[in-house]
């Protein structure tokens, strides 16, 4: 009782919320991954709103009644961290049954009359319930040219301009937490959001967050695929109840109270995101830190990790030249052949590896003479990542539209570079240029939909997008966060065989099974 009495000191929320929050959490590990596979991994958003400095800003020591907050139905940690003392509620993750491996049912069969035939029907129960669970999470939302826009533009606006430096990018999770932000503005701060992540209003805007969240799910052993939402109030001050019940229901959000500017709700939050990112961006979230000036964060994130459906064998890997901006240099190149779709366009070729259930990698290579930026800026790398490789047909029929002309299948001898990439971006100019403004100015921004209990302006001040991703023989890690703190051709290949040796800037896309990119990036140097 002592425990639940210090973890909620401060905290104005029901009862009954604060003693689930206080009791130690039944959490089940993420589940068991295939082997050594690599992950492949995304962090995204974490959001801060806080007041323009200002007077009579309240604090824990003048709360102004309960900060109202209800989850409806009971919170459950699938998949999520324990839950640590500022903890109001924990959102809740669905149970999907594991992806039946043949290995885990005919290995050790043996000889048995009837042995195999069991076997078999253990298996197709395994599937059936695994296909039952994943039929049910999935909303049924046709992605073509739904958020194509928003990526395009906002994937050349991030990558462009790199120089020499490597630049990695998040569009599904930078979508999603701007979609948060939408929430709690409103005016033309939403307007200016909604413009951008087109959508015609805030309610489309939330079915498609609900929609992006369920269709990105997964967590069955062989492919790990889970976003994850948060809010972090400030204690002592009251929010919308409306806006944080949306926010958990449609953004399956946990939510968590404590002191604003605190090393202790500080670290709370470094803890969580290192949770959701299983450590690999440790180094990056030990600089964040919430101000007493916060009113409100939100944090994002997306973990993806799957293996390549076909590894590299480390026996033909090689050191070999990689031909940077400036300099070469040294790389450990993997090599395999594979009969696949090989793309081109005008000005850049293209071929994807695939990972094991679903998603993918592409790659991208500017013709000789050609720029990873002049390929962003003409739009064709982006028109390449988004448009059908094959025709589209409707009930009828008849071909709705056309598939990828430049591609041809044959055999493909891949020669790229192990890499570990990694940027950190300032996404305030960014986002001005694609038309967000009045978010990061307290003269004009608008909060009315959060009903924050301050009188003074709140504003964005900061927000950071920082990234990194790793490949190697078994398959690629990968993650990314952003903050935002806001103060109160090619020709055809004329034969059947060719080369595809990426030995020099090229531009890569981790899609999920949806077809949309989790990550985009730009190497020009493979060792970071």
């Amino acid at each position: 009782m002592k425990r639940y009495k210090q973890a909620n000191e401060g905290i104005h929320a029901p009862e009954e919320l604060k003693e689930k929050a206080a009791r130690p959490a039944v959490r089940r590990p993420y589940a068991r991954w295939m082997g050594a596979v690599a992950a492949v991994l995304a962090v995204a958003i974490l959001g801060g709103i806080a007041m323009w400095p200002g007077k009579n800003q309240p604090s824990a020591d003048n709360p102004n009644g309960p900060a109202p907050f209800s989850l409806g139905g009971d919170p459950r940690t699938v998949g999520q961290p324990p839950v640590s003392p500022y903890a109001l509620a924990v959102a809740d993750y669905p149970e999907v049954a594991p992806y039946p491996r043949d290995e885990d049912f005919f290995s050790d069969v043996g000889d048995g009359e009837g042995a195999w035939e069991k076997a078999g029907e253990a298996y197709d129960r395994a599937y059936a319930a695994w296909s039952s669970d994943m039929k049910a999470l999935r909303s049924g939302v046709d992605y073509m040219g739904l958020m194509d826009g928003f990526i395009s533009r906002s994937t050349a606006q991030f990558l462009a301009g790199a120089g020499e430096d490597n630049r990695v990018y998040s569009p599904v999770n930078v979508y999603m937490a701007l979609s948060m932000l939408a929430e709690t503005t409103g005016d033309n701060t939403r307007r200016q959001i909604l413009d951008l992540l087109q959508a015609d209003s805030v309610e489309t805007l939330r079915e498609r967050a609900r929609a992006l969240w369920r269709d990105h799910y997964r967590d069955d052993g062989t492919v790990t695929s889970i976003l994850g939402n948060s809010l972090w109030l400030r204690d002592g001050m009251t929010y919308s109840q409306s806006t944080l019940d949306t926010l958990a229901k449609d953004y399956y959000a946990s939510t968590f109270s404590g002191k604003m500017g605190s090393e202790e709700y500080n670290q709370a939050l470094r803890d969580w995101l290192n949770e959701q990112t299983n450590g690999l961006l440790a180094e990056q979230a030990e600089g964040l830190e919430m101000t007493p000036e916060t009113v409100l964060a939100l944090a994002s994130t997306i973990y993806f990790k799957a293996a390549w459906d076909g590894e590299f064998s480390r026996e033909n890997t090689e050191t070999d030249t990689f031909h940077a901006l400036s300099d070469d240099v040294d790389a450990e190149f993997m090599r395999r052949a594979m009969e696949d779709s090989f793309y081109w366009g005008d000005n850049f070729t293209a071929v994807r590896l695939s990972f094991q259930q679903g998603g993918g990698m592409w790659l991208i290579l500017p013709a000789e003479g050609y720029s990873v930026d002049e390929l962003l800026q003409t739009g064709e790398a982006m028109e390449f990542l988004l448009s059908p490789k094959y025709d589209q047909y409707d009930d009828q029929g008849n071909v709705t539209q056309e598939g990828w002309t430049g591609q041809k299948y044959l055999t493909i001898n891949l020669s790229m570079p192990k890499f570990d990439v990694s940027s950190d971006l300032d996404l305030i100019d960014g986002l001005q240029k694609l038309g967000v403004t009045d978010v990061f100015d307290y003269t004009v921004s608008n909060f009315d939909p959060l009903e924050a209990s301050t009188d003074e302006p709140i504003y964005v001040s900061t927000a950071q997008h920082a990234a990194r991703v790793k490949v190697d023989e078994e398959g690629c890690e990968a993650a990314a966060y952003t903050v935002l703190m806001a103060e109160c051709d090619a020709a055809m290949p004329p034969d059947d065989e060719v080369d595809f040796v990426l030995d020099r800037p090229f531009l890569f896309s981790i899609t999920a099974e949806s077809g949309l990119p989790l990550f985009t990036g730009v190497v020009n140097q493979p060792n970071g």
